[in-house]
């Protein structure tokens, strides 16, 4: 069965490079955007439900564009789903991310000028020339620090998830702002250069391979139904939950077990990255 969520079809149009696109829909190439907010909701359906989120310069591929909702498919996963069109912009060469937990952009090199906006870990930024402190960018200036050019990756996920601790539980959420489960695992992956699925489900079936039971180490995944965390040590993991509301340390045991008592379920996979 064709998995909705990464097939660009829709009751009109479907992509053209799909090869059992259903008839008598139009068929499309699709045409290069980028995400030109600080965040954008990636919904089901027009004012629908989200599904995940979009952080600013991530590229997509626009198919169709209807009363002020673009139908596109996100580069980094194949998500598909709605945002609106004055959520994007034309496509430019980005050429740096924002590897901080969050940073802002501001008006001159000086951070006591006036901020223009702020942005998540994993934004994408075009630099246009270097100031000491600070870069120069298509949005303004962001400090030089908060910057990593692309190509350059983090070596740890656990240590990427460490960045965004205390960041609120939000459902479907990508961002510094609030993220859940699954966005926490993907963002900490793929600033480590992994490619990595939206959804926790996508993550338990396509990442890693089975480890030993208790056997945990730094970096391995550990999902039950509908959730998965990262493994810190032998002893702690980290994870988005709705227990806490944010991003959290949790001893492994005390989350097994408060996770099951609560209903969830036990452990369905323990995974280990190459």
């Amino acid at each position: 069965m064709t998995d909705r969520r990464r097939t660009p079809v829709n009751d009109r149009i479907a992509a053209a490079h799909l090869k059992d696109a259903p008839a008598g829909l139009d068929l499309v190439e699709g045409t290069a955007a980028r995400i030109g907010v600080p965040v954008a909701d990636l919904l089901r359906a027009p004012d629908g439900a989200r599904d995940r989120q979009l952080v600013y310069g991530e590229p997509v591929t626009v198919y169709e564009d209807r009363n002020g909702w673009s139908f596109l498919q996100a580069a980094k996963d194949s998500y598909v789903g709605y945002v609106p069109g004055t959520a994007l912009t034309a496509p430019f060469e980005a050429t740096h991310w924002v590897s901080a937990p969050a940073t802002h952009c501001y008006s001159a090199d000086d951070f006591k000028s006036p901020e223009t906006q702020a942005l998540s870990h994993g934004s994408r930024v075009q630099a246009l020339g270097g100031t000491g402190r600070f870069l120069e960018t298509n949005l303004g200036f962001i400090p030089a620090r908060h910057l990593s050019p692309l190509g350059a990756h983090a070596a740890d996920p656990a240590a990427v998830a460490e960045l965004f601790l205390g960041t609120p539980y939000l459902w479907g959420g990508n961002s510094r702002f609030g993220i859940d489960c699954s966005g926490l695992v993907q963002a900490a992956l793929l600033a480590c250069g992994m490619p990595c699925p939206g959804d926790s489900g996508m993550q338990e079936a396509e990442l890693g391979e089975a480890a030993a039971s208790k056997d945990y180490q730094r970096g391995d995944l550990l999902f039950w139904k509908g959730h998965v965390a990262l493994v810190r040590d032998a002893r702690t993991l980290i994870h988005a939950n709705a227990h806490d509301m944010a991003v959290a340390i949790e001893p492994i045991e005390a989350a097994v077990e408060r996770i099951q008592a609560q209903g969830d379920g036990p452990v369905t996979a323990h995974k280990r990255l190459a």
